[in-house]
């Protein structure tokens, strides 16, 4: 009998490749569905659902892949000792552990509730056929990952479903979109996909932007002014139906009256077909929707690593290098969900690809941001996202800090493509995108020596991006 129930007990190999298999099969659907324009709402809330579990059913696969064996020293410890000349032979080749049967009970659930996703979303997939294909301009389909946004397809078809949308007999009051978030979520970039595409900026004949978090009377009424203008242009100039949209982007705090002079302004100077995307940190604003709103959340860690072992390994196949793998997940762990740093360390990693210099930068990361907390208490990304400054240190010179401050975020207004037409001559500029601020305080002694030649005793830097 004890011989028939060790016989009966699954194999790692076993679950590891029928999970496998099962998220292939998940895969296939999600890809599918991005490649349709999806119109029922019920069934984009079932895709991301599903995404969902793709991305927890990766992780978990990952994660039993890439564990170091516990006999034989992790990885951890080629991290705390960088700097010598072990670091190669302190990581191991991987293997089931005594962490294994965890890992594997985990798998086997995984996989059974991915198994049954797939069978609930059975009637979608036959659905799938009956809406249209996307069309995608053929520079599209050769677009980086960096210029494409992660995990928010559902979302953006939501926002575009909401956009083209129209009623038979016409609205008798300006629609509302209300998008909802925390700070850094990403609602502007959402917001900013949605009208690069060609099917909307088709739809309306202007999209406006406005920023505020008071809405004087002078505001509006140099708002209205200007939207009055642009209407009789294209009254002028076009036989169309005359469609705005309006981007709201709060900052702070929006009371309801302050609200009803800025719908009522709209109603004024705006066409009637004409629609309203309001964006801000506070759920308080889905009250003036006119749907239901759309809350934004940051990504789950599970969706976060997809995305950094995605970009950090682009076209090479991470079971092909199981001990780089094993340093990613540690370090997209040390990175908490920040997207900025996602790219910036997944591009250093790219460009040295070499086992010593990926335990250096987990060594680094790791003691940099224990060093913060140590200070002041808080994690360099919470002080980050509060607009205070933060202090990192340096891998080529530990004894200098960097500070980063005065962090600056784009709205959708920066993304959109101004439609201007030129005569004549004229020279093009370059756009400069500042981004953070950064000062580089020098350590004394190199100030005592260089005194002759320096007088300040700091450096200013600003990290800037060319478009």
């Amino acid at each position: 009998m004890a011989s028939i129930c060790k016989i009966s007990k699954p194999m790692p190999l076993d679950v590891e490749d029928c999970l496998s298999r099962v998220l292939l099969r998940a895969q296939v659907i999600i890809d599918e569905a991005m490649g349709r324009h999806i119109t029922n709402h019920a069934m984009l809330l079932q895709l991301v659902i599903l995404r969902d579990a793709v991305h927890r059913g990766y992780y978990t696969l990952d994660n039993f892949r890439y564990q170091p064996h516990d006999d034989e020293g992790t990885i951890d410890q080629a991290v705390s000792r960088s700097s010598s000349l072990s670091i190669l032979n302190s990581v191991k080749r991987l293997c089931f552990s005594s962490r294994g049967a965890s890992a594997l009970k985990e798998m086997q659930e995984t996989h059974e509730s991915l198994s049954s996703m797939i069978l609930d979303v059975k009637e979608l997939v036959l659905f799938l056929t009956s809406y249209p294909r996307l069309y995608h301009q053929p520079y599209s389909m050769h677009l980086p990952l960096a210029n494409c946004m992660f995990g928010r397809q559902m979302e953006a078809q939501v926002v575009i479903n909401f956009l083209l949308w129209t009623q038979p007999h016409g609205p008798e009051e300006l629609e509302v979109l209300p998008i909802i978030g925390p700070g850094f979520v990403g609602k502007s970039t959402l917001v900013a996909h949605a009208c690069k595409v060609e099917r909307v900026r088709d739809h309306f004949s202007e999209i406006l932007f406005l920023q505020s978090h008071d809405f004087t009377d002078d505001e509006l009424a140099t708002f209205a002014e200007e939207c009055s203008r642009k209407h009789q242009n294209h009254v002028s100039n076009s036989n169309k139906d005359i469609r705005f949209l309006v981007i709201v982007e709060l900052v702070g705090h929006l009371d309801e009256d302050a609200w009803n002079r800025l719908y009522s302004a709209l109603k004024q100077c705006v066409p009637s077909s004409s629609k309203i995307i309001i964006t801000s940190r506070s759920d308080e604003i889905a009250m003036f929707g006119t749907t239901q709103a759309l809350t934004l959340k940051h990504p789950s860690y599970e969706a976060y690593w997809y995305f950094f072992k995605t970009l950090t390994f682009e076209s090479i196949d991470p079971e092909m290098h199981p001990r780089f793998t094993y340093l990613a997940m540690e370090i997209a762990k040390a990175l908490r969900s920040s997207p900025i740093f996602a790219y910036i360390t997944a591009h250093l990693l790219r460009d040295n690809f070499e086992i010593r210099f990926w335990c250096k930068v987990l060594a680094f990361l790791r003691g940099s941001f224990q060093n913060h907390a140590s200070k002041s208490g808080e994690h360099p990304f919470d002080v980050l996202k509060q607009n205070r400054p933060a202090y990192f240190g340096r891998m080529a010179t530990p004894s200098e800090v960097c500070v980063v401050y005065h962090q600056h975020q784009c709205s959708a207004e920066d993304e959109e493509v101004k439609k201007d037409s030129h005569y004549g001559k004229f020279s093009s500029k370059n756009f400069h995108s500042h981004v953070v601020a950064c000062l580089t305080p020098q350590s004394s002694q190199k100030c005592m020596a260089r005194q002759a030649k320096a007088q300040e005793s700091v450096k200013s830097i600003d990290v800037s991006a060319v478009s």
